[in-house]
């Protein structure tokens, strides 16, 4: 194949995902419509066209997905500087992973095309033309994919090029090093038994500056003053989570939630006393947000904060508070205001100091009489960090740990979101994490083992399943990579939530297939991709559950964005 050829192929996806992306911007033009209410998109009416906007969501983040695939593709030959007459590895991925999301999105979209707003000729013409199916059945044969998973096993688990600068690229071999030599070697042990993360891995983290990487360089963290530097927070996150999700890759999130939250809306004297402290992991904090009744129902909060004499008074209790033992300080979110009708308006953020317990219960009695206990969650997996069931009763927080101080009131919500969004692109780096290390893994095994006379790696089925798990997973690589980029740019809050949606559930698949690869073995808790499998099931439900995330955040936001129906149908 000549150079022309390899590039026809690319502009050839280029074409059959443009026709790909008029779909869904039809479908979305027609979701807008549906659901706008004195110019505006009304949720309620969003929850009339629940399957809509949720099938919508995953089809525009597909789209995304395979269009940042190809920019990769299209940087990973510039970066070589020369000239080749078959497509790159890297473009092989793309273009698989192109025409995989081609077929999903028509399969999603002909299943029920009037649901969609869209005939069913439109439907055809646009993702059954001539351009669309000969691209597609090439790129979707069973001999061309297993010829990419052959090339996969030749390289024992590597996935092409990264692209990372020389900066981020020396963070990522740095921590890769400390994941395999002390991070993986604890990684069994500590879920086979429950444990809490031990001190070995914790120290070193601390010791390596993790906790500093969301934190400006004023407030003594490693984060440039002027620039935010999520790339650097990914690919950390990442490499830690490649260790271990619940023993390592987790351990940041919250640090990057709390001190999003404190650089939104703290006052200068709430960054000057937590920020430096948080940069250093002394305390460690935790996030208390959910609820019992209410999930991720943020708007219908129930923990009460009332005032009383230098402070306020907290009763009613949170769940889900993952690290709440260890934990020095925890971030809870509260109603100031008992008018329930306020909705979000009514919330407010607080700072909470306990001790740090190291069981899987505890209980904190202050002073003053005020009360915290706590229980810890048995789960099936993410075991390391402990999530707890919190009880208030009349615990007492200063006024001056009301997050923004009296005009901080009212403006909690406000303040989580804006810690969350960095909690989700970070979520996308902790599923990219755990993918490579289950990846990694299923290549070793397949290879390996002998099965009727020859590795299973030798068999068609085999290779066709490495390959498309190392195309789904250097596609979410780059898609988190891309709106990381993004964010450094002060852009790409929705598209942060886009991609958690894409690579959680992305997460789950591989590791299954990684499973299944082992087979029995698989199904084993002595191997590690038993804990993969189970870990990356709660990547899909936390941070923002999947079905939240696509109803109340991308869809809404989608539909708001976008075009004229009638236009796009001409």
């Amino acid at each position: 194949m000549s150079e022309n050829q390899a590039g026809d192929l690319i502009r050839q996806a280029g074409q059959a995902l443009e026709a790909a992306q008029k779909t869904v911007d039809i479908v979305l033009a027609s979701l807008k419509e549906r659901t706008t209410e004195n110019g505006q998109i009304s949720s309620t009416k969003i929850d009339q066209y629940q399957l809509v906007a949720y099938d919508a969501a995953f089809c525009t983040a597909e789209a995304n997905a395979a269009r940042f695939a190809l920019d990769y593709a299209a940087k990973a030959r510039e970066a070589v500087g020369g000239s080749y007459p078959a497509p790159t590895l890297e473009e092989r991925f793309a273009l698989l992973f192109t025409a995989e999301a081609i077929n999903s999105i028509r399969a999603r979209l002909s299943a029920r095309p009037d649901d969609f707003g869209i005939s069913r000729g439109k439907l055809a013409t646009l993702l059954e033309s001539g351009v669309v199916q000969q691209f597609c059945t090439a790129q979707l044969a069973a001999q061309s994919i297993a010829d990419l998973g052959k090339a996969v096993c030749a390289l024992d688990g590597q996935t092409g090029a990264y692209l990372l600068d020389d900066h981020h690229e020396m963070m990522r071999e740095q921590f890769r090093r400390f994941a395999n030599d002390v991070v993986m070697p604890l990684a069994k042990e500590v879920h086979q038994k429950d444990l809490i993360i031990p001190d070995e891995i914790l120290e070193n983290v601390k010791d390596l500056g993790c906790f500093g990487l969301s934190i400006p360089q004023q407030y003594g963290g490693l984060q440039d003053d002027e620039q935010e530097d999520n790339m650097g927070m990914i690919v950390v996150t990442e490499e830690l989570s490649r260790g271990s999700l619940g023993a390592a890759g987790s351990l940041i999130t919250r640090p990057e939630i709390l001190a999003r939250a404190l650089l939104k809306g703290g006052t200068e004297e709430q960054k000057q006393k937590w920020l430096p402290q948080l940069a250093v992991g002394d305390p460690l904090c935790a996030v208390a947000v959910t609820e019992p009744n209410y999930g991720s129902d943020v708007a219908n909060m129930r923990l009460k904060a009332t005032k009383t004499e230098g402070g306020w008074l907290l009763n009613g209790a949170k769940t889900w508070c993952t690290f709440g033992g260890k934990a020095g300080v925890l971030l809870i979110l509260a109603r100031t205001n008992p008018d329930l009708s306020l909705g979000h308006r009514g919330l407010s953020m607080f700072l909470a100091e306990k001790p740090s317990y190291d069981g899987h219960a505890f209980e904190y009695k202050q002073e003053g009489g005020g009360n915290l206990s706590a229980k810890a969650i048995s789960t099936i997996g993410y075991r390391g960090m402990h999530s707890f069931d919190l009880f208030f009763d009349d615990f007492f927080i200063p006024d001056e740990n009301l997050l923004g101080g009296p005009d901080g009131l009212g403006k909690g919500f406000y303040f989580t979101m804006a810690g969350f969004s960095g909690g989700r692109i970070q979520t996308a780096a902790r599923a990219i994490g755990v993918m490579q290390a289950a990846f990694e893994r299923a290549v070793s095994y397949a290879k390996d083992r002998v099965v009727f006379g020859k590795p299973i790696a030798d068999y068609q089925l085999t290779q066709v399943k490495l390959a498309r798990m190392a195309t789904y997973l250097v596609a979410s690589r780059q898609f988190t990579y891309a709106v990381g980029r993004l964010m450094d740019q002060g852009k790409g809050d929705m598209e942060a939530s886009m991609v958690k949606l894409f690579t959680c559930k992305t997460a789950e698949w591989i590791t299954r297939e990684a499973l299944q690869i082992h087979g029995g073995m698989g199904y084993a808790e002595e191997t590690p991709v038993s804990r993969y499998f189970i870990d990356a099931r709660v990547l899909s439900i936390f941070e923002g559950a999947e079905e939240t995330l696509a109803l109340k955040v991308v869809a809404p936001a989608l539909a708001k964005s976008a075009k004229d129906k009638q236009a796009l149908e001409v």
